[in-house]
């Protein structure tokens, strides 16, 4: 599934390409992806000036010049910026036509995603009303993690996967977070220091924005906005690297299920 900094990828890679472009046509070649697609959506787009695009966790905001598309690209979406006349692919669901002759197509073979109108403040939806604070937000508190983890038993990474905890910390980043910060995945989160704790955030920070500079983590079927992979993969410590070498200590990286979610650490360098 997409993470944050894919999500942010494709939000940098479509802003200056979408931005004031007015909707003329939205064709939608299926009833339904993860929800219902609106049957009226077409007309209740048409002539839509789209102001800005923002993210929030991994959905994708378009705002208009009245309402707000709320899009999440679930575990295969793929938004591409297209030529009009560019024909449709399989599994090219919707696509969005602007009076530019460009098209924005959301393609989804798994039909996990979602695209959503609403016309109301769409952080009062139930879909964003009750998320974490966002990991790279300036105003979040050094000490938040240790706050919000006193007299949680959970695990450390199950607990910042936790979308109500932190948005945007998929099991990718996760894995990464924590060897960096050192931390043994399987710990109670209760039990992490407030040294560790702050470690610990630094670290997501850290690892998420280089992650976005690097255009996002190819893995399987994540691609940018232009079609192009992300390239933060050759930088992965840990993720995927089963019985492989750690880069600092030599150990032997090894991989188990926690919450149901495989999970890569180091033991000599994860405590």
């Amino acid at each position: 599934m997409p993470e944050l900094p894919e999500v942010e990828t494709v939000k940098n890679g479509l802003e200056p390409l979408i931005c004031n472009c007015r909707i003329e046509q939205v064709i939608c070649r299926i009833d339904r992806l993860r929800l219902p697609l609106d049957p009226h959506l077409s007309q209740r787009l048409r002539g839509r000036l789209i102001k800005s695009i923002s993210r929030r966790a991994k959905y994708l905001l378009i705002h208009l010049d009245q309402g707000t598309l709320l899009i999440h690209l679930g575990m295969s979406g793929v938004l591409r910026f297209v030529a009009t006349q560019e024909q449709p692919q399989k599994h090219d669901h919707v696509d969005i036509l602007f009076n530019n002759n460009s098209c924005l197509r959301f393609n989804d073979p798994r039909r996990f995603g979602l695209l959503l109108y609403l016309e109301t403040d769409p952080f009062e939806h139930r879909l964003l009303k009750n998320l974490g604070p966002e990991p790279l937000a300036k105003n979040l508190a050094t000490n938040y993690l240790f706050q919000a983890s006193r007299k949680r038993r959970l695990a450390i990474k199950s607990f910042i996967m936790d979308q109500k905890i932190l948005v945007g910390v998929g099991n990718i980043y996760a894995s990464e977070a924590l060897f960096a910060a050192g931390i043994d995945p399987r710990r109670p989160a209760q039990s992490l220091t407030s040294k560790e704790c702050c470690q610990l955030l630094h670290a997501i920070q850290t690892i998420l924005a280089k992650a976005i500079a690097a255009g996002g983590t190819t893995l399987k079927d994540f691609r940018q906005s232009d079609g192009k992979p992300g390239y933060f993969k050759q930088e992965l410590q840990v993720y995927g690297r089963t019985d492989r070498k750690c880069h600092k200590c030599n150990a032997v990286i090894q991989q188990f299920l926690l919450g149901q979610r495989t999970t890569y650490f180091c033991p000599g360098c994860q405590r």
